[in-house]
């Protein structure tokens, strides 16, 4: 797949600062609720099957200063609650365009502990220094190495009829085969859940849960 160019980096920013500021107003109406990177190529949508390149450098830099800033006016709302809250930065490497700003409130404030269950087989601390000026502002924070897994599962594949045509039946099927050719490890359900038997975990990366010192 063709990487795309990202162009216009001035507009990219005014677009994060806007994203910034937009977020920065914790929603408490709602119990759980987050603030992704909602930020034009990465968020999701894309018109084209170009691979979109992770941001680097300054503009990187500038949107986890933004969910550093977001962070720091919901903790400031959550703690005039005076109950408890779960309030994490998830910041992901390499994919670090799915880092996130996630929050629980009340009963469910322990929601998402178990989101990212897996850990490295090595202890791994955050380097800091590889982010310049944010430095001293990341180490305000304990960071929590977890794995960044993708998860498949046995019944990927739909029957036959349930796909508009046979072509497209045949290219799932093939997708499929090659991505179980790639190094994984299987989970047996020890209860199968109807047609689900086992899942197919691929480790993508690292995902680090930032929580305030």
């Amino acid at each position: 797949m063709k990487k795309k160019k990202i162009r216009g980096h001035r507009r990219r920013w005014k677009d994060i600062e806007n994203w910034r500021l937009n977020n920065s107003g914790l929603n408490l109406i709602e119990e759980r609720t987050y603030a992704k990177i909602w930020v034009h190529p990465w968020n999701g949508i894309t018109l084209t099957n170009s691979l979109i390149p992770e941001p680097t450098r300054k503009t990187k830099h500038k949107i986890i200063n933004g969910l550093l800033d977001i962070y720091d006016n919901w903790k400031k709302q959550l703690d005039q609650l005076g109950q408890p809250y779960y309030l994490k930065i998830w910041l992901f490497e390499p994919r670090f365009s799915k880092s996130q700003i996630v929050c629980a409130i009340g009963n469910n404030s322990d929601f998402h502990d178990n989101t990212f269950s897996s850990t490295p087989e090595t202890n791994k601390s955050l380097n800091v220094d590889s982010y310049g000026q944010l430095k001293n502002r990341l180490q305000n924070y304990n960071w929590d190495c977890r794995l960044d897994e993708d998860y498949y599962f046995n019944n990927e594949v739909l029957p036959p009829e349930r796909y508009a045509t046979i072509q497209d039946y045949e290219e799932e099927k093939i997708w499929f085969e090659k991505l179980l050719k790639k190094k994984h490890r299987v989970y047996k359900f020890p209860e199968p859940m109807g047609e689900v038997t086992e899942s197919y975990v691929f480790e993508r990366g690292n995902v680090w849960l930032g929580e305030k010192k």
